[in-house]
């Protein structure tokens, strides 16, 4: 099962993660200006979240992680015809 973790010392608010996340898997806390996993059981595992964080504080674990086969341009060029 994924597990998502945000590094309190390292979460800066800056609410991108929240901005970016298509299913709604973190909250703002308002008291302590930073983001915190509300549903974890949401998440698609897109892990755009992690990308966008300027701090990296947003960690997976137990994740499935899928090649990003359209950024290989030899296998963009062999199905070229099909697309």
């Amino acid at each position: 099962m994924l597990e998502m973790t945000i590094h309190e010392k390292a979460c800066r608010g800056c609410q991108l993660c929240l901005d970016v996340c298509p299913t709604d898997c973190f909250t703002f806390d308002e008291v302590t200006q930073k983001a915190q996993v509300a549903v974890v059981e949401n998440c698609i595992e897109c892990l755009s979240c992690s990308f966008i964080c300027p701090s990296l504080a947003i960690s997976h674990k137990n994740h499935h992680q899928v090649k990003n086969f359209y950024r290989n341009i030899e296998f963009s060029r062999r199905m070229e015809k099909f697309l």
